[in-house]
C-alpha cells in the first residue's frame, strides 16, 4: 500500500479528478494549501502598490492506494496536471509515501481491504 500525494494547481484539480476517475481512483482527500517551489513566488500591484507574493495557492491531492494501482494514479495526475504538453514550471510535484497499516473505522477492517 501506498500514499500518493500531489501538489497541483487549483484549476487543475477538476481534470485531475475526472482522470482518476478513468483509471478506477475515486477515493481522494483534497486540502487547500500554500506554498513555493521553483518558481518562488510572484509580484502582484495591490492599490498602486507592487508586492511580491511568495506562498502561491495550491491544491493537495492524498490518494491512498494498493501497489496495483500506483503507477496508473501517477499517470493519470501527470496527465491531467501538465498545463503545457510539455509542462511548466510550477505544475506540481508528487510523492510517493509507503503505509504500513490503514484501518476502516466503520468495520474494522484493515490493509488493503480498507482501501
Amino acid at each position: 500500500m501506498k500514499l500518493v500525494i500531489a501538489i497541483i494547481q487549483p484549476n487543475r484539480l477538476e481534470a485531475v479528478k475526472k482522470e482518476l476517475n478513468s483509471v478506477d481512483v475515486s477515493r481522494i482527500t483534497v486540502t487547500d494549501v500554500m506554498g513555493y517551489g521553483q518558481q518562488g513566488g510572484h509580484t502582484e500591484v495591490y492599490r498602486g502598490t507592487e508586492f511580491i507574493k511568495n506562498l502561491i495557492k495550491k491544491v493537495r491531492v492524498e490518494i491512498a492506494c494498493n501497489d496495483e494501482f500506483v503507477e496508473p494514479t501517477i499517470t493519470a495526475i501527470c496527465k491531467a496536471a501538465r498545463t503545457q504538453p510539455e509542462g511548466a514550471i510550477g505544475d506540481g510535484k508528487i510523492m510517493v509515501l509507503p503505509l504500513e497499516q490503514i484501518v476502516r473505522i466503520r468495520t474494522g477492517e484493515r490493509g488493503s481491504k480498507a482501501i
